[in-house]
């Protein structure tokens, strides 16, 4: 009998490694706004005038047929706000009328206000001083920037026409209602946007075609040729206005009555109370809302000297 022992049978297998850890949800982004899922499907119209009689064609009947129409316009650019940038949106717009041309980016903008002081969060209410904003567009923009108060009535109404006129822009803080509308919310809704253009309603017969000439597409309006027409503000024959204007929540121009877009600014009073008691931090001047932006408007003089 052999002395051999059996062989010995090999080892169990060792067990299979744990199952590894399912990975790691991706960050999910910040919800769209509204405004800001309708812009992703949209494109913005540019030149001076396109979109502006795109706009008077679809109403042209709320327009008086006594009345000659005069158009006049320099195209900005479209940009959407991310989070409460409405002012700062609407001065970054505004920087690309400067004359000569001036290339600044948003973020030059943010942090500018930022280191300012004059913004927490984007918003311009208007910083902590009501002359803040005009602080800010002149240190962006490198240009003379007017502050108006008392209202879009009277001279500061033909300042702001005259203002159009000559092709340079005019921020305006209003109250925007769900359509963008001008409304009267008391400052709950309070809003920038910037205008760029305006329409005037002259009368018949008041010798304005000079230095005008009849639109191609739309028999009834004339535009404005050049800087050497002579404005009509203050002129006995100017019946109706309208301006054209931007805001950070639309790619589209808006059309609104120089007089709906004055009550708006004039009654801007209080911050919505949301807004007031959610926790945030806000720079807001002394006197509040009212004290920055009730009845003011910023004039841009953006064309330099020897560009006039």
């Amino acid at each position: 009998m052999s002395g051999e022992c059996p062989d010995t049978p090999p080892p169990p297998p060792p067990p299979p490694p744990p199952p590894l850890p399912p990975p790691p949800a991706p960050a999910s982004s910040p919800k769209k706004k509204l405004y800001q899922t309708i812009a992703c499907s949209r494109s913005a119209v540019e030149g001076n005038l396109t979109e502006a009689c795109v706009l008077l064609a679809e109403r042209e009947s709320s327009f008086r047929k006594d009345l000659q129409w005069i158009l006049v316009n320099k195209y900005v650019p479209s940009l959407i706000q991310d989070g409460p940038q409405c002012g700062l949106v609407a001065l970054w717009m505004s920087t690309h009328l400067r004359e000569p041309q001036l290339c600044v980016d948003m973020e030059t903008v943010v942090q500018t206000a930022l280191s300012r002081g004059y913004t927490a969060q984007g918003e311009m209410f208007s910083g902590d001083k009501p002359d803040d904003m005009a602080l800010l567009a002149e240190e962006v923009c490198g240009c003379k920037a007017e502050l108006l108060s008392g209202g879009i009535k009277g001279d500061n109404a033909a300042a702001v026409i005259t203002h159009l006129w000559g092709r340079q822009p005019v921020l305006i803080p209003y109250d925007e209602d769900y359509n963008h509308e001008p409304c009267r919310r008391s400052g709950h809704r309070a809003h920038w946007a910037v205008a760029s253009g305006v329409l005037l309603g002259v009368e018949q017969g008041s010798g304005r075609k000079e230095h005008t000439r009849p639109d191609p597409t739309l028999p009834w309006l004339y535009v404005a040729i050049d800087n050497s027409a002579p404005c009509p503000a203050g002129d006995t024959a100017l019946k109706e206005v309208y301006v054209l204007a931007k805001q950070g929540k639309s790619l589209r121009y808006q059309l609104w009555s120089l007089d709906s877009i004055a009550k708006s600014n004039e009654q801007l009073r209080t911050m919505d109370p949301k807004r007031a008691s959610d926790g945030t931090q806000y720079v807001v001047p002394l006197g509040g809302v009212e004290a920055g932006l009730a009845g003011r408007v910023v004039l841009l003089h953006t064309r330099m000297e020897g560009q006039q």
